[in-house]
């Protein structure tokens, strides 16, 4: 059942449009905030935001969205989501959301492009893996909104706003909310003193909310993105579990965007109806209980955590020995060195924190870049991982 807005917002939302009203709580672009303001000047052909969003489509690791899965990682199908197209469904959702809340589209779509370019490879999955490796080593936590930020702000330093870096860092699409009022952040002090925090506790990233409203859009837009679409997902994968829970993906969209918008029209914050937000809790829950923790996907990934941690191992150990023939130097460090030369800080890449530099390069990595580089440095490993084909039978790929 498809709900539609009533006539009242409707016509209230075309009489604001026909006379260029924009919402209250729209992010101007010359309120920009940039690290370095005296570059990146906006411009009519190159508004603020828009010149961020041409840093995040840019940034090298920008292409490695098209390998890096959602949920389903081990299957040959080309049918199952990639994070490619979870970030253009995040930004298309978002984008119709602020046009019709009168928001600044250009910071909607910089922010969605941008939100997920940290996150590992196998998805939710190996961030749990990596961030429980990393933190018995260091007492630090990786979390892929924060490693996001660390891309655009520390790897590759492009001067990207702090309205689009807030909006990233702030995404958080775990955590629903039934209210979204924007937060104030007084500047780039604060804003890393934030991102430290998420290090130290995981917990922080919990209470975190978008400084603007753009950036509430985006993050209520995450989960709306792919709540139905990993039901199509599982479907695809012959993952089972409850039919009742399947739905449709385009009634679910439909109806919550319906509420956000009547409920929230004229406010300078977003809010659902109780039965719209009930809806989102309880897909959640139907989601993780029967596909994300299903016993056949965890199944799958049991051989994950043993190749992550030869990995870093092996990375780590190589860095402390400054062994110059590995391939953290020669496909991660130097690779970095070199695409970095262009932006504005210089600051030595090779000489952070060694842990730092491991996540920041299996971070990096694809699904297959991954197994391909355990394959080459552990050719004899006994973790196998099994792949379902097209064909739908069960190959053994000698990866790992």
């Amino acid at each position: 059942m498809y709900l539609k807005l009533s006539k009242t917002v409707e016509k209230k939302i075309t009489e604001d449009r026909a006379k260029g009203i924009l919402s209250k709580a729209y992010t101007k672009d010359g309120d920009v905030y940039r690290k370095y303001p005296n570059l990146d000047k906006e411009s009519v052909l190159r508004p603020s935001f828009v010149r961020d969003i041409s840093k995040i489509l840019n940034c090298v690791y920008y292409n490695r969205y098209a390998d890096k899965t959602q949920v389903f990682s081990l299957y040959r199908n080309d049918d199952i989501s990639r994070r490619s197209l979870h970030v253009q469904l995040v930004s298309r959702i978002a984008r119709d959301i602020g046009a019709l809340l009168g928001l600044n589209l250009h910071l909607i779509e910089a922010i969605a492009l941008g939100h997920d370019l940290g996150h590992t490879p196998f998805g939710h999955k190996g961030e749990e893996i990596l961030s429980k490796i990393y933190f018995e080593h260091t007492g630090r936590y990786f979390l892929h909104n924060v490693q996001s930020v660390r891309v655009l702000h520390k790897i590759f330093p492009s001067n990207i706003s702090l309205q689009t870096l807030d909006g990233i860092l702030c995404h958080n699409g775990e955590r629903e909310m039934k209210n979204y009022k924007p937060q104030n952040n007084k500047g780039f002090d604060e804003f890393d003193n934030r991102i430290e925090e998420c290090y130290l506790d995981c917990n922080k990233v919990k209470k975190l909310v978008p400084s603007t409203l753009e950036g509430c859009v985006v993050r209520i837009s995450d989960i709306i993105a792919y709540l139905g679409k990993d039901r199509q997902d599982a479907g695809r994968a012959k993952i089972q579990f409850d039919s009742s829970i399947e739905g449709l993906n385009g009634e679910l969209i439909n109806n919550i965007i319906v509420s956000l918008i009547e409920n929230s029209y004229g406010k300078d914050y977003i809010i659902i109806s109780d039965e719209e937000y009930a809806r989102i809790q309880k897909a959640k829950e139907d989601n993780n209980s029967m596909i994300y923790k299903s016993a056949q996907l965890q199944k799958m990934y049991e051989p994950l955590e043993p190749m992550f941690r030869n990995i870093y191992e092996k990375m780590l150990a190589d860095l402390l020995d400054k062994k110059r023939d590995s391939l953290v130097y020669d496909h991660h460090i130097d690779y970095v060195k070199r695409h970095r030369v262009s932006y504005i800080e210089h600051t030595d890449y090779e000489k952070e924190e060694p842990n730092q530099l491991v996540v920041d390069y299996i971070a990096s990595m694809t699904d297959d870049y991954f197994i391909d580089l355990h394959s080459f440095l552990f050719p004899e490993s006994p973790h196998k991982l099994e792949y379902i084909t097209y064909f739908g039978n069960k190959k053994r790929i000698s990866a790992i």
